[in-house]
């Protein structure tokens, strides 16, 4: 015989139709925060991620990368490792053109990342990113909140 009780029924049926509310809400306040736009290629306008170096270029495709929600194209020059680092804030990314690595701490072989392969690094986790090809790479990266870079060592 079943011990399941129209009670333990009532109590699981509110939590599922609570969260159903809750991320049905959370979508619509998302998607108030798109809007029309389109991005060609041509106007890309890379610039250097951090003053007086212009090894690493970022171009914004929607947000502010400096504490919000944002889209961010990165270039990386060909056979470049950033040093280890972390971030305040996780953030996900594919690669566009190149081949690149994100070995997270004391990873030896981390897969290579070809184009349409993505990644993700989570708040506080150590990591370098490479562009591992002989030509330049392009990624997208994206996040909820904003970008920083912390070196680790």
């Amino acid at each position: 015989m079943n011990n399941f009780t129209l009670s333990s029924l009532t109590v699981t049926s509110l939590a599922t139709v609570t969260l159903f509310f809750s991320v049905t809400v959370q979508a619509a306040a998302d998607d108030r925060k798109i809007v029309d736009s389109a991005l060609p290629v041509e106007e890309k306008e890379f610039l250097p991620a951090f003053p007086g170096d212009d090894t690493i270029n970022f171009a914004r495709a929607y947000g502010n990368r400096d504490g919000q929600s944002h889209g961010t194209f990165g270039r990386f020059p060909a056979n470049f490792e950033t040093p280890p680092h972390t971030h305040s804030h996780a953030y996900r990314a594919i690669v566009v053109s190149g081949e690149m690595t994100n070995p997270f701490s004391g990873e030896e072989n981390p897969p290579i990342l070809k184009p349409g392969s993505f990644w993700s690094v989570a708040a506080g986790s150590v990591h370098t990113t490479a562009c591992v090809s002989d030509t330049p790479c392009e990624f997208f990266m994206f996040s909820d909140e904003g970008f920083d870079f912390k070196p680790s060592e």
